[in-house]
């Protein structure tokens, strides 16, 4: 099993998971403004979406800086997507991922990645996974306590309920 593989499918899973949630209640808990770190539930899924196809494009060979400048466009646009747009940005992603590390023999092979705000450094392809999965655990965390914030029950989405689940 590849560890770095089956953390970014729990990342799928676990955004799906919380998606389904979102669509049990009324469509203006994805508008609601909350303080938390993005005002409100579209926001943070869309960074997440947003942030998640950065990584992708820098997998893919694209610098990272170039990555970021296209990134800012599709965030503007997908701020105000509905709950079913971000399942489904979320699942055509999710075949994109799935068709690069496919394609990979070796998913500890290193790139040179040139963070505009931590600077060079050799990284493999698994660490850009696991920082994937990583950074959309935190902000579905977020999304999370901006439930509780307007009155709503999130859904478990733990990676030990992945293992039984999947």
């Amino acid at each position: 099993m590849n560890h770095a593989k089956n953390m970014y499918e729990y990342h799928v899973w676990a955004n799906k998971v919380l998606l389904e949630r979102i669509k049990e209640l009324p469509s203006n808990v994805l508008y609601e403004e909350v303080n938390s770190s993005y005002p409100t539930i579209a926001q943070t899924f869309s960074h997440i979406y947003v942030v998640d196809v950065l990584w992708l494009q820098v997998l893919k060979g694209i610098d990272m800086k170039e990555a970021l400048e296209a990134s800012i466009a599709l965030l503007e646009r997908t701020n105000s997507y509905s709950v079913n747009e971000f399942v489904n940005s979320f699942k055509e992603l999710a075949i994109q991922y799935e068709d690069w590390i496919s394609n990979q023999k070796d998913l500890e092979q290193k790139i040179n990645l040139n963070n505009p705000w931590s600077g060079a450094r050799e990284t493999a392809y698994s660490e850009i996974l696991f920082h994937v999965a990583n950074h959309g655990t935190y902000h579905r965390g977020n999304i999370t306590t901006m439930l509780r914030q307007q009155g709503y029950a999130s859904t478990m989405n733990d990676f030990a309920l992945y293992w039984y689940q999947s």
